[in-house]
């Protein structure tokens, strides 16, 4: 049989959804997978009525083929990436490949083809291929059966100006928009669950995620922040974090929870966190903080305390998981793969000095009359001046 060269087929759909902007964000996500997919075999990408089509060198094992589909289907931008084959347009030719590309799909009992041409100066019209070509799939297969409603597997077959494609192989993307498509934000991580989810979230919208995490150091370890860099190194795979800020907080929760009213330390310990992190976002030209809180899961994250934290910063502050509860926020960090590292026991920030009864109704002008005891300005002056910055490769910055 004739060996054709792999392929493999970006799908997208909420780019494909952009007026006269949308040139834009496919240059975007196709220079995101060129600079992600360094060190795999691929040729060139290039754009094909309306999809983005990764060439892989001649050769290319099907291992290594499947692992580039992996990582594509989990870059923001995309909403399906097919493994295939590319051939001349020759009706023959494409049976073959379609042939090869149902071998790589795997065990299935029923299968159809859908076929469609994009230039009508190619003779065979959809129909009739998808009869021609099933043909030849059924003849290399001829214990499977032709089914036209939700066959186990589906041969796609694209015919453009000067090629052809065809595949059978096809796995679902993440969605969303391609990182570095609408500006960039940052964004509060402790080593726990809900916090990486949200800063992938927002990176699936298009944002480039500066990421700073609150150490409780000097008064506990620094294992969170190993965990959080470990963290971050999962979110590097596919491009949704640039830097994350390492800020060791404990010295200054210590002087709150010394003189502060017990049940305002968190407010108070968080409305540090956002001027800081606020002061780090306007250095690094960022438009919004990001935070992983869900609505009423904890003491801080109730309406009035989420009010009284957000009145300490004037940038807008994003809460992707609101909505969410924690058994919706868990499945996706582990299919994010940052479960099982932010499931390891850490003392942070969140867990130094806690009161035995945090206040969950803080009133604004309470908390503004305790903050009058400590030098704000002069803190979070230190506090960026001694913050620990590691670097990590992130798409949108080429």
């Amino acid at each position: 049989m004739t060996r054709f060269q792999r392929i493999c087929l970006v799908h997208y759909h909420e780019i494909g959804l952009k007026g006269h902007n949308r040139a834009a964000f496919e240059n975007r996500l196709s220079e995101n997978l060129r600079f992600l997919l360094e060190g795999f075999p691929v040729v060139t990408i290039r754009r094909i009525s309306g999809r983005l089509c990764v060439f892989l060198r001649e050769g290319t094992e099907y291992e290594v083929a499947c692992a580039v589909s992996e990582l594509i289907r989990r870059v923001p931008g995309v909403a399906r990436v097919s493994c295939g084959y590319t051939c001349e347009r020759d009706i023959a030719l494409m049976g073959q490949a379609a042939v090869a590309a149902v071998h790589d799909a795997g065990d299935f009992t029923t299968f159809k083809v859908a076929a469609r041409r994009n230039h009508t100066d190619f003779a065979i019209h959809s129909m009739e291929m998808n009869v021609l070509i099933g043909d030849a799939v059924g003849e290399a297969f001829p214990d499977k059966i032709v089914r036209m409603k939700d066959p186990d597997v589906t041969v796609g077959v694209e015919v453009v100006e000067s090629a052809s494609y065809v595949y059978a192989l096809s796995l679902p993307g993440i969605g969303g928009l391609p990182v570095g498509s609408a500006g960039k934000v940052v964004a509060l991580m402790s080593s726990g669950i809900d916090s990486p989810v949200a800063a992938w979230r927002i990176a699936r919208r298009g944002a480039r995620v500066i990421g700073v995490h609150f150490s409780g150091r000097p008064q506990t370890a620094s294992t969170s922040e190993y965990l959080v860099d470990d963290i971050a190194g999962v979110l590097e795979r596919t491009g949704c974090i640039a830097k994350v800020y390492i800020v060791p907080l404990g010295t200054y929760q210590y002087e709150i929870a010394r003189v502060a009213p017990p049940a305002l330390r968190i407010v108070l310990y968080r409305r540090l966190m956002y001027r800081a992190a606020e002061a780090i976002a306007r250095k690094e030209h960022a438009q919004a903080l990001v935070t992983g809180e869900s609505l009423g899961q904890v003491a801080s994250q109730t309406l009035e305390n989420i009010r009284a934290t957000d009145a300490a910063v004037t940038l807008p502050v994003l809460r992707p998981l609101i909505g969410s509860d924690k058994l919706e926020i868990i499945n996706q960090a582990k299919d994010l793969g940052t479960f099982d590292i932010s499931s390891v026991p850490a003392a942070d920030c969140c867990t130094l000095f806690m009161p035995r009864s945090p206040e969950t109704h803080a009133k604004l002008d309470a908390v503004l009359a305790a903050e009058e005891l400590y030098p704000w300005e002069e803190w979070i002056e230190r506090i960026v001046s001694e913050a620990e910055v590691h670097t990590y490769r992130q798409c949108g910055l080429h």
